[in-house]
């Protein structure tokens, strides 16, 4: 059994790496509490799941924008220093959220505008810290790094949703914000710990950092056929079955329970990852990665059919009481997803970091960030218009067998993705 534990030898190696494992997992369990906090205050102003979708908008935007170009800061200045200057805005950003909370603002204008600031600022930092970790780990330890980074997320995606969830039922909004402000200190912390990132001497002369430098990483990443695959198979799912937005509606409409059961929605995916990083031992010495990838995405689809399926079941019915077998059936399908996705995440991951040159990492992780961030956002504000079109429980089961759909017309056109040998990479 122990080879099939997630390997913790990079915690052991690397002081760097460790600090800023526990630094990133704390403030990660504080952004998905506010996350999930956001998402119930604009519901409660607006009453609109779409207006929960346009929040996703108003994040995917300076998403874009400052992923790309947080990305070619990267690779010219001191990553370190971009990291920790972008930790600083996002620190800022999340007492505002907390002041609005605290005075009573009723505009969900604020909340959109805060929400904008705060996507930018995790833009232009994460690409800076997921290209430090290559420099802290040898290779080799990569994949398992990946699954230690995929096992934080998930607690924190885990007890955030559900101390979210209980925080505003129990209390308000503001307290939920300002636990999030508290627990954010631990990245400043880590980050500032963190040795020099300066750009190696062979990569100062590649010029400024800037619009030129962007596009020199998309046509770097056009070369790279398997790498840019792994950023379209992830487009597809986040694209169609982003349920996330979806959860507001579930406890106050389908299954009962109100914010409480938006918590355990939001929380059973995480449980999920969890359970796929705890026992990912197996998983980093698997060498067809593309074959893996696709076939993680194909269960993460149907997962969030079936999820969609539970909810056309039980119907809109406004329960005044827990529907507590659909809520069962729903969860499960939920575990599944987030595990599929964890899956797909690692290796995604690996060959990316494995497969691109260290002057080029920064661009590339922010086209990564822009993917795995962005591709959600702009997935919440088409599932959340499609169901104020057709309902909450019909818009994911479409949405789920889109995916599948889509992602193997991907896989047959590009069948080197499948034939991915870890073994002999060819990026």
């Amino acid at each position: 059994m122990p080879s099939l534990v997630v390997d913790t030898t990079p915690l052991r190696v690397s002081p760097a790496f460790r600090r800023l494992w526990w630094g990133l997992s704390i403030s990660n369990l504080g952004a998905q509490l506010t996350v999930v906090a956001v998402g119930l205050q604009v519901y409660a102003l607006t009453g609109s799941t779409a207006s929960v979708g346009i929040l996703g908008l108003c994040a995917l935007v300076p998403l874009v924008f400052f992923g790309l170009y947080g990305g070619a800061i990267s690779d010219h200045y001191d990553r370190r220093t971009v990291a920790l200057v972008a930790s600083v805005v996002t620190w800022v950003v999340t007492l505002g959220l907390a002041a609005q909370a605290w005075l009573g603002n009723t505009q969900v204008w604020v909340l959109f505008a805060l929400v904008a600031v705060q996507s930018g600022a995790f833009a232009v930092g994460s690409p800076a810290r997921s290209a430090i970790i290559p420099r802290l780990l040898d290779p080799k330890l990569m994949p398992a790094a990946n699954a230690l980074q995929t096992l934080g997320f998930s607690v924190a995606f885990t007890v955030g949703p559900l101390l979210g969830a209980f925080l505003v039922a129990a209390f308000d909004y503001a307290v939920a914000y300002t636990v999030d402000a508290v627990l954010f200190t631990a990245a400043l912390f880590a980050v500032f710990q963190l040795p020099a990132q300066p750009p190696l001497p062979s990569e100062t002369r590649r010029g400024r950092a800037g619009f030129a430098s962007v596009v020199d990483g998309f046509r770097y990443l056009g070369t790279q056929k398997n790498v840019r695959m792994t950023f379209a198979v992830d487009l597809v799912a986040m694209i169609t079955s982003s349920p996330r937005v979806l959860f507001p509606a579930v406890g106050l409409v389908y299954l009962g329970g109100g914010a409480t059961t938006t918590g355990v929605m939001a929380a059973a995916a995480a449980v999920g990852v969890g359970l796929a990083g705890l026992f990912s031992g197996g998983l980093t010495r698997i060498r067809w990665q593309g074959r893996i990838i696709a076939v993680a995405i194909t269960v993460w689809g149907l997962a969030i059919a079936g999820f969609g399926l539970v909810l056309v079941l039980a119907g809109q019915g406004h329960p005044d009481q827990v529907l507590w077998l659909a809520l069962a059936i729903a969860v499960l399908m939920l575990v599944v997803a987030g595990a599929a996705d964890a899956i797909s995440s690692v290796f995604r991951q690996t060959i990316l970091q494995t497969a691109t040159p260290d002057d080029m990492r920064g661009r590339l992780q922010g086209v990564f960030i822009v993917v795995v961030a962005g591709g959600p956002r702009l997935g919440e504000a088409l599932l959340g218009g499609a169901a104020e079109k057709v309902g909450e429980g019909w818009a994911a089961v479409v949405g789920g067998c889109l995916c599948v759909v889509l992602l193997w017309v991907l896989v047959r056109t590009q069948r080197s993705f499948w034939d991915y040998d870890a073994r002999h990479p060819v990026p």
